[in-house]
């Protein structure tokens, strides 16, 4: 009898693929990042980011910041570990360090805004009641035009609300004379030469304004007049260049 053949023997061919592992861990990390700010941004679009206690702010905002630095350094020390494997997918890299540097973006506006909660609740003895608190701008994709946010608060005793009004004026050159104009005449948002306001703790004033032909601004000036048994002025004056050199 013949001897019986043995089946063929089967081979199983694995490829060796450096840095898999590493692009792996980076690309997830990047997804893990991106969905927890994905995730508090979504939280704060459907909370408004308005809540109606400048207290409970001020403690989901002190909340928030720990998580996020939380978040960062364990980012830092993962993007540390990444960049010294051997084989890495670049965009992967690149990917987790733009990653990196939104946190620390995030992180900022959140410190700012704690900062404006806490100066609301605990402020300086020189700085109470009615406060023009900030007027920015940022160009919009019409030519001339820019889109403002006007601030106002109550700083110290919020217990009752504070109402009013406050006008705000362009002040700037024409035909080489100066010449004063209302933001009403700037803005189709801004209907009044005062804009009524009544709030607790903030309110804000949002619009596009439109410069005319030919006229150069210098500054923005804001003036609020608080009425009834808070009866107060609050000014300030904002220098354009300072507001539109970003």
């Amino acid at each position: 009898m013949s001897e019986q053949r043995k089946p063929a023997e089967e081979y199983v061919v694995i490829r060796h693929r450096p840095g898999y592992r590493l692009r792996r861990t980076a690309i997830l990390l990047v997804f893990t990042l991106v969905a927890a700010v994905a995730g508090y941004a979504a939280g704060l679009a459907q909370g408004g980011f308005r809540f109606s206690s400048a207290e409970e702010s001020n403690q989901v905002l002190e909340n928030e910041v720990d998580t996020l630095r939380d978040d960062y350094r364990k980012a830092r020390q993962q993007l540390i570990n990444l960049e010294r494997g051997r084989v890495i997918d670049e965009q992967a890299l690149n990917q987790a360090r733009k990653t990196i540097v939104d946190l620390e973006t995030r992180i900022v506006s959140l410190q700012s805004d704690l900062t404006f909660y806490k100066n609301i609740m605990a402020p300086s003895e020189a700085s109470k009641g009615l406060q023009v608190d900030s007027f920015t701008m940022t160009p919009n994709r019409s030519q001339g035009a820019f889109d403002f946010k006007l601030v106002l608060t109550q700083v110290g005793n919020n217990k009752s609300y504070i109402s009013g009004v406050v006008a705000v004026n362009v002040i700037g050159m024409r035909d080489e004379e100066k010449e004063v104009i209302a933001l009403r005449d700037l803005s189709e948002d801004i209907e009044d030469l005062g804009v009524k306001f009544r709030f607790r703790y903030f309110q804000d004033v949002e619009g596009t304004l439109a410069l005319p032909d030919e006229f150069e601004p210098i500054e923005i000036q804001v003036v609020a007049q608080a009425e009834g048994r808070k009866s107060s002025q609050a000014e300030r004056t904002f220098n354009w260049d300072d507001l539109t050199e970003n």
